[in-house]
């Protein structure tokens, strides 16, 4: 359950209304703290600040901020537009969370909550002279960090949703997940091999969507309640369909009642979209799509496929990169069997797409290539025998999409150092 609720608030930090909400209750709460001054002996100590002092920075604030934000909406509206457009979709979520934006926006309508609270209770005589000082202190506070976030914003803004920021933000969500997986790589629970494969009971998914997230240890909770063993067969990033199962039971273990199958599936968070937290194969799919699309005959760009090539490297490498002693983590689920991730789908999510659209361009077929000989000497294992494959399929593809004989033995020269 502390899985689940924990999501649940990552996903909230994503959405764009959850900040300026919160940053509109501590305005509220900040007209009303003014009014503690109230009660303390510093009213005698500070300098008296009238009515008409406060009520002209609050009216500032009030008719400024209003149209800054509208402002703001609407240049974040052009900026996630852009980078649906001129990336993928799929970054969209990307963007949508850039934290510069959310405390920008949030900022303006919160300055615009605070000065409007405050200018009623104004107004009201609510406050006496210590209230009215912390007031004043208040406003310039926020009047300063209003300031200060207009110009860390534009400054932003002027690269939010452009081409080379998404790449940007993909490629750290992708690396901050494969980092997470590496330190984790069965999620806590034990790796699936051929020795302790299940092959008894099935519990199958009642919902239709991608799987976000595993409480494995809701799972191990509940395989000590029922002494069993569990094998997870949907891993976060596959889509559960009807008659997909989620888990495998021991083979003595045959009896699933209704209230079981509920808390298994309750283990598993399912969304209608995939996520970049868990799953280190969607970034691969993202960046691979932005080269997709670059390379199409509308775009024509095949310098920003090179350059995604060269990211997807980066990432298989930090992937091959060995764990310190103090970096592994200890199997805690001793009774959750979990399946490796698959290296060869790994390779397939990233290169597949580039490889095809990318087959008659020769400068993209000769990146290819290379990235396929650098990452065959990481070492690490499978890298080779993927890198091989991969190399075969892009030099096949190229083959038959290169018009010139000149450009493909360029490309056939580099991949057969490989071999």
């Amino acid at each position: 359950m502390n899985t689940r609720f924990i999501h649940y608030i990552l996903q909230l930090r994503k959405r764009l209304w959850a900040r300026p909400l919160l940053y509109c209750a501590m305005a509220v709460g900040a007209s009303f703290l003014a009014r503690s001054a109230d009660y303390l002996p510093i009213g005698r100590l500070v300098p008296e600040i009238t009515h008409d002092t406060i009520e002209t920075l609050l009216k500032i604030i009030s008719t400024s901020m209003l149209a800054v934000a509208t402002f703001a909406v609407g240049s974040m509206l052009a900026s996630y537009a852009s980078a649906s457009s001129s990336a993928t979709p799929r970054a969209f979520t990307l963007v949508l969370a850039d934290d510069v934006s959310q405390t920008a926006l949030s900022s303006f309508i919160g300055a615009f909550i605070f000065s409007i609270v405050s200018l009623v209770t104004l107004q009201t005589s609510f406050y006496d002279r210590g209230g009215l000082f912390v007031l004043f202190v208040l406003t310039l506070g926020i009047f300063g960090w209003v300031v200060l976030t207009l110009v860390r914003w534009i400054d932003n803004i002027a690269r939010l949703g452009r081409l080379g920021t998404t790449i940007d933000k993909a490629e750290a969500a992708a690396l901050a997940s494969i980092k997470s997986r590496r330190l984790k790589p069965f999620l806590g629970g034990i790796e699936k091999t051929d020795a302790n494969t299940l092959a008894g009971a099935k519990v199958l998914g009642n919902e239709i969507g991608y799987i976000q997230l595993i409480n494995v240890s809701a799972l191990q909770s509940l395989a000590e309640e029922h002494d069993l063993r569990l094998m997870v067969d949907a891993m976060p990033g596959s889509f559960l369909a009807p008659g997909r199962s989620l888990v495998t039971l021991d083979s003595s273990k045959a009896d699933i009642d209704d209230k079981f199958t509920r808390k298994i599936n309750n283990a598993f968070i399912i969304g209608d979209n995939r996520t970049f937290d868990t799953d280190p194969r969607f970034g691969l799919i993202v960046l691979a799509e932005i080269a997709a699309r670059a390379l199409s005959p509308a775009v024509n760009d095949p310098g920003t496929a090179i350059v995604i090539i060269g990211r997807l490297v980066r990432l298989f490498t930090a992937w091959a990169e060995p764990l310190n002693d103090d970096e592994k983590v200890e199997e805690k689920y001793d009774r959750i069997i979990i399946p490796a991730l698959s290296l060869a789908e790994m390779f397939d999510d990233a290169f597949t797409a580039i490889a095809r659209d990318g087959a008659g361009a020769v400068e993209v077929g000769i990146r290819l290539q290379k990235a396929f000989l650098s990452l065959s000497t990481l070492g690490f294992p499978g890298f080779r025998e993927q890198t091989v494959r991969h190399s075969v399929q892009a030099l096949g593809r190229a083959k038959g999409g290169l018009s010139m004989d000149e450009d493909f033995i360029r490309v056939e020269r580099i991949a057969k150092l490989l071999k």
